[in-house]
């Protein structure tokens, strides 16, 4: 009696087995009473999304001025505060004058004796030609008179260069920027000895507008064209990452590409200039520039939250006019701000679920909600 109630036992749990082991469809779930699952949908939408290449540049200034002694002495009071905005034309540096003036003074008496000079040889020549003209003089004094005359001026024209060189001395006393910028730290304090040899005494950058510089590559420079659209390289924007991944507000416009490739790199120097007015951008900063289309074209968008992977390639989870889910295939293109451009696989319109994936299977009815905007760039 024992062994026919063991046998009825493992007869029942054999069928429970297999009963456990027989697959349930999925929408069969749904079928018993159990709530669809809820997710959040997004439509396919047209929107235009730019291609774009990224490259490592630096910031150049488009003028930079070191400024240095011309001629020797002792500096005076400085005009100018480390990190000042200065005009072309601003004294920032002196250097003691005196010596400078009193050789000008020097030279100003030297001329004025020339002057006086010549125009007693003037004189003197009138003299001999009125003598020769009446026969009552030589044509030796005469032409002695001439030749005095020559020199006369000979010796004020030196007199006024000396005078002239002079006065470019004085004038190297005072130091000015020749640009309109920003003058960086003063390498010398009033009172130093400085000349010609004493090296940079600061330096003037102008940062409004500034370059960056970059090198592209061959193919790079090819696909950007490309990318521009009608106009080629006038149609090409460039845009700066910052230090903290955000985009700075001013766009700039590429302007220049060297005229030779270097061989050891395949790369050709480009150039982007941005106005830059709010000083943000540094001469000699590295930034990472970010060439794309001024006029991007179309492209099917889904938000980057829709997009899963497995060993087949990329998918996204649809919602039908039944809201049954659908597992579709598809090609990615170009991703940017949170969305990804569909090249195949999707029509526009169509409902992607961009939340509550990992809760559905193919063939699954859901409960689809619109994204918020918030839950659409996750």
């Amino acid at each position: 009696m024992k062994d026919r109630r063991w046998a009825a036992s493992m007869v029942a749990a054999a069928a429970l087995f297999a009963l456990s082991s027989i697959a349930i469809p999925p929408a069969a779930f749904a079928q018993q009473g159990a709530p669809p699952p809820a997710v959040l949908v997004q439509a396919a939408v047209e929107r235009p999304i730019a291609d774009q290449a990224e490259f490592i540049g630096r910031a150049a200034a488009v003028d930079k001025v070191e400024l240095r002694a011309r001629v020797k002495g002792f500096l005076g009071p400085r005009k100018f505060n480390d990190g000042d905005q200065v005009k072309a034309g601003q004294v920032v540096f002196t250097i003691e004058p005196e010596t400078y003036q009193a050789a000008v003074d020097q030279k100003v008496a030297q001329r004025d004796a020339a002057t006086a000079a010549l125009a007693n040889a003037d004189v003197a020549l009138k003299r001999a030609a009125e003598l020769l003209r009446t026969n009552t003089g030589p044509q030796a004094t005469y032409d002695q008179r001439l030749s005095e005359q020559l020199q006369a001026k000979a010796q004020l024209e030196d007199a006024k260069a000396q005078l002239r060189d002079a006065e470019i001395q004085l004038s190297y006393t005072e130091i000015k920027s020749p640009i309109d910028g920003r003058i960086g730290r003063a390498a010398f304090s009033p009172g130093n000895l400085v000349s010609p040899d004493s090296g940079v005494l600061a330096t003037v950058v102008s940062e409004h507008p500034i370059r960056v510089l970059f090198p592209v590559t061959q193919r790079e420079l090819l696909d950007a064209r490309r990318g521009a659209g009608p106009g080629g390289s006038d149609n090409i924007v460039a845009r700066l990452r910052l230090a903290d991944g955000s985009f700075y507000s001013e766009k700039g416009k590429v302007d220049f590409l060297d005229v030779t490739v270097d061989p050891k790199t395949d790369t050709q120097l480009a150039r982007a200039t941005f106005d830059n007015k709010n000083g943000l951008i540094t001469d000699g900063q590295t930034v990472r520039v970010v060439i794309e289309g001024e006029k991007p074209p179309m492209a099917l968008v889904v938000p980057q939250a829709a997009i899963a992977q497995d060993q087949a390639g990329a998918y996204v989870f649809t919602v039908n006019d039944k809201n049954t889910a659908e597992q579709r295939r598809v090609k990615t293109g170009v991703s940017r701000d949170g969305l990804v451009a569909i090249t195949e696989g999707l029509k526009p319109g169509e409902r992607v679920i961009v939340q509550g994936q990992q809760r559905v299977r193919p063939g699954v009815v859901v409960n689809p909600s619109p994204a918020p905007p918030s839950a659409q760039k996750q």
